[in-house]
């Protein structure tokens, strides 16, 4: 196939990409329901997968516009703000609309506290948000959820509970799902520029990024549905918080964005990262608590499920959202 028909590939598959993703979520509880043997496989499939689509999510940024997104302070500020400090306002204002149970407190408190540092930049670059100065983020955004979720957690719930937070997952995750697939997207663009075989590979690569998407929806979904068995009740207690909380942050995420005076590309990565959550890297925090908390499993899973539709429907509604009014460049 020549490039034009590639670059037509990838245009079809980006015009249908919200049925598909909705197929995958679907054909994903579908599989996690009806086969549960294969979740070992499929929790294991999940950091692969995920760091297959970041690659080629990565490759489709320029290595000059990464270096220029380090410098945007207003963005990297108005980030900061929106997770760091609206987030935990917004939970303190509606923390009492969760059940009484120390068990699915503490789960809700470990997901929303920490903010997404991996397909959130595919979302938000879907929506036509800026997902290079996202990508320049994550480092920051790592550093601080590692250093004050033990804070939040005392604030909200007890001393005791910042005994579960190690700097573990954090590292592994930026090693193996930021580092590793921007150092290799980075050489694929080197060997792009020298060589047509490189050309050819990275313009392939890059038309994958829908039906990657679709892969990790299915493998996530899939390889947690059966994690939500034997908790139902307490879980239907929460999703509607997990809804409520996507819903609010659209509009606190906007209202941060206009605080900052941030174009269009750049408003919509903010809300993106101030509404998607690091569910991924906190879920070994609940594996590793007691069997009293196993609840708090549940719930950070829970919050995947609701997550991933609460994306499909943000990449529509997010640039509706933001619109032509929000013109005004923003400045490094």
């Amino acid at each position: 196939m020549t490039a034009a028909h590639w670059a037509g590939v990838a245009a079809l598959l980006e015009r249908r990409q919200v049925p598909i993703f909705l197929g995958a979520l679907a054909f994903g509880v579908l599989m996690g329901w009806t086969a549960p043997d294969i979740v070992p496989t499929l929790e294991h499939a999940i950091s692969p997968v995920l760091g297959a689509l970041l690659y080629v999510t990565f490759l489709q940024v320029p290595l000059r516009e990464l270096t220029r997104s380090f410098r945007a302070g207003k963005f990297l500020a108005a980030t900061l703000v929106a997770n760091f400090i609206a987030v935990p306002l917004v939970l303190a204002s509606t923390f009492w609309l969760l059940p009484d149970d120390h068990a699915v407190r503490l789960g809700v408190l470990l997901v929303l506290l920490t903010p997404c540092v991996d397909y959130v930049i595919v979302f938000s670059a879907m929506a036509g948000g800026s997902g290079q100065r996202l990508l320049a983020a994550t480092p920051l955004l790592l550093i601080a959820q590692m250093l004050l979720l033990p804070l939040y957690l005392t604030l909200f719930l007890d001393g005791h509970s910042t005994a579960l937070i190690e700097p573990g997952p954090f590292v592994e995750a930026f090693l193996f799902l930021i580092a590793l697939p921007l150092t290799l997207a980075w050489a694929t663009q080197i060997w792009a520029t020298r060589k047509p075989a490189g050309y050819a590979f990275s313009l392939k690569t890059s038309s994958a990024t829908v039906p990657l998407m679709a892969a990790t929806l299915i493998t996530v979904v899939a390889s947690q549905v059966p994690a939500l068995a034997g908790h139902l009740a307490k879980i239907a207690a929460v999703l509607p918080f997990y809804g409520a909380f996507l819903v609010v942050m659209a509009f606190v995420g906007l209202a941060v964005t206009r605080l900052f005076r941030l174009d269009v590309p750049d408003s919509g990565a903010v809300i993106f990262a101030g509404a998607a959550r690091n569910s991924l890297v906190v879920l070994p925090f609940a594996l590793a608590l007691p069997e009293s908390f196993s609840v708090a499993v549940a719930v950070i899973v829970a919050q995947t499920l609701v997550e991933v539709i609460g994306m499909v429907i943000y990449i529509r509604a997010v640039p509706r959202l933001t619109g032509p009014r929000l013109i005004v460049k923003s400045k490094p």
